[in-house]
């Protein structure tokens, strides 16, 4: 598929499987043939949307000018014609994927409600001039049926063009205009068929000077309408009942259109405020914030300022908010082509993978200073690193007068102390005062962004540190031999973590040999205790033996002596 929106379909002729016979391409209904195509079918549905009626009401315009109306009615009607030859080479999605299959494309258009409509608005209805003659454009009102194409025209221009709120109102216009015309036809039509001229809300006599030319007729009928539609008044009382008909239909029609009229007006004033709200900060809670908080004059112009700022040079400080609904991919493609050659610049990301530099670049904050507000100072700690996008920034000394050097569009500062380096005789504190001169656009990247993206590729972690090695060795600030003890330290401490983890090991496999004869001396116990509870079953029980003591007892002459040596001479022991 081309960048156009045209995708080329070759079919093989069974005559010749080895020659390829170009057909008609398939059209992709996202591409630009499609988007072009539906504007000039504007053209011919909008000329039968208004001069139909107009030359059905008209009668002077239908008559003055045939020639030209039957030459652009059958151009549109080819362009009707030509609408169908491109639906049926128009794809359409399948489960996210574009078919180009002809026939499927036919299939589906053919079972559509779309089709029926283009077929009717299609219909000879011209046939009937040769019975009623070619003065009755009305016959000519199925046409209307295409309108839905300059809906769908109108949706996919609003969601391309780069002023949309524009778009809307012109088209609200648009739309006012057509219904006004349509109502002026309408009026002109009901006053001819009263009778011109009767009363004084009908039009008036064309036998009247200036009255019998038509550019008059169309123009006071418009502004006639145009009274009634806007509910300004002064318009005549009608007299007869239909034309109170018709004003009360015009008055419906008026409250409904000044409904939708301030709906949407209502609807692009949103529009407007929501997207100014999501491009600059609003500053009215600030302002109401300093106010309750009575924060001096000059921080408050300073603060007011800043705001105005950016909304004349349409500075942007929430791209991520902005950007936040858009896939993770494309909105990293469009990062990476507005901020890319600006990240490249700096050198200790040059070399860089290129996916490396695409996470970095989704990290970048936009920030904007003020004339005389300083970006860091000496001492503080640095949490970021800054690479100047617009304006200059001044190094100063102490009293914040005196100027070492000035730094413009391109530069950076502040990238040594996102990197942990060893030896790093500054450590992570600021070596410089940075003021900006005037306004100053920066893209800051913060210690914590680049950790978590370095996280994820060690090797240009090590490449960053050795390049940030080479630039404190260049300015005399990486203290080599502290570098060595903080290199021999940290070998030392895998060393020791090297060992803490072979006995958590060996701890490990003696606990296991434990848990294992632990299992071991459990499951002989339990055999053994079984064992023995299968003997002791076979015991006889107490019970049994008390019968048995029963049986053997003497007669009631047996002595005393007797019982007792009995009981002496009672049962042995089973074991």
């Amino acid at each position: 598929m081309s960048q156009d929106g045209k995708v080329k379909t070759t079919e093989s002729s069974p005559s010749a499987p080895s020659k390829a016979r170009k057909s008609l391409p398939v059209l992709d209904p996202s591409g630009d043939y499609y988007y072009w195509w539906l504007n000039t079918m504007v053209f011919p549905v909008m000329y039968n949307l208004i001069i139909i009626v107009c030359r059905a009401c008209f009668p002077d315009l239908q008559h003055g000018y045939l020639v030209a109306w039957l030459v652009l009615d059958y151009t549109s009607d080819l362009l009707y014609l030509l609408d169908i030859v491109v639906r049926f080479h128009t794809g359409f999605l399948d489960q996210g994927i574009l078919v180009v299959d002809k026939g499927r494309i036919s299939s589906r258009y053919a079972r559509t409600w779309s089709f029926f409509l283009d077929l009717v608005s299609l219909m000879p209805t011209d046939v009937a001039y040769m019975q009623l003659g070619p003065h009755t454009p009305m016959l000519r009102l199925n046409r209307f049926l295409r309108v839905p194409r300059l809906f769908e025209a109108f949706d996919r221009t609003e969601t391309r063009t780069a002023y949309p709120n524009a778009f809307r109102i012109t088209k609200l216009m648009l739309y006012i205009f057509v219904v006004i015309h349509w109502n002026s036809c309408l009026y002109f039509a009901l006053s001819r068929y009263l009778g011109f001229g009767r009363d004084a809300w009908v039009y008036p006599d064309p036998a009247q000077p200036g009255f019998e030319r038509l550019r008059r007729q169309y123009l006071y009928s418009f502004y006639f309408s145009t009274l009634i539609l806007t509910t300004v008044g002064d318009t005549p009382l009608p007299a007869r009942e239909e034309e109170y008909l018709f004003m009360v239909g015009d008055f419906l029609l008026a409250v409904m259109g000044f409904a939708t009229i301030m709906g949407s007006m209502s609807s692009v004033i949103y529009n407007m405020n929501t997207a100014d709200a999501a491009f600059y900060p609003d500053h009215a809670l600030v302002k109401k914030y300093m106010k309750q908080q009575h924060v001096n004059r000059r921080l408050e112009r300073r603060v007011i300022d800043w705001y105005q700022h950016l909304q004349i040079n349409k500075k942007m400080t929430n791209e991520v908010a902005i950007l936040q609904h858009l896939p993770e991919r494309l909105r990293a493609e469009v990062a990476v082509s507005v901020h890319l050659s600006t990240l490249s610049r700096v050198q200790i990301f040059q070399n860089c993978e290129a996916s490396l530099l695409e996470e970095l670049v989704l990290k970048l904050q936009p920030q904007t200073y003020s004339p005389g507000e300083y970006v860091c100072r000496k001492g503080d700690i640095g949490r970021e690193m800054y690479i100047i996008r617009e304006g200059q920034l001044a190094v100063v000394a102490d009293d914040g007068v005196t100027r070492y050097a000035v730094l413009g569009a391109g530069l950076y500062f502040g990238e040594i102390s996102i990197i942990n380096i060893k030896g790093n005789m500054s450590g992570n504190r600021r070596t410089a005062n940075i003021k900006s001169l005037g306004y100053s656009d920066l893209f800051c990247l913060s210690k914590e962004d680049l950790r978590e993206v370095l996280s994820e590729y060690p090797q240009a972690q090590v490449v960053m540190e050795e390049k940030g090695r080479e630039i404190l060795l260049k300015m005399n600030k990486l203290d080599v031999n502290a570098e060595a003890a903080e290199i021999a330290l940290q070998e030392a401490t895998e060393s020791r973590l090297r060992g803490l983890d072979e006995q958590l090991d060996d701890l490990q496999t003696k606990f296991a040999r434990l848990l294992a004869e632990l299992e071991s001396s459990a499951l002989k116990i339990a055999y053994r205790i079984e064992r023995l509870e299968w003997q002791t079953r076979e015991w006889p029980m107490p019970e049994e033996l008390a019968e048995a003591d029963d049986e053997g007892e003497p007669g009631e002459g047996t002595s005393q002596g007797g019982e007792g040596r009995t009981g002496q001479e009672g049962p042995s022991d089973p074991q």
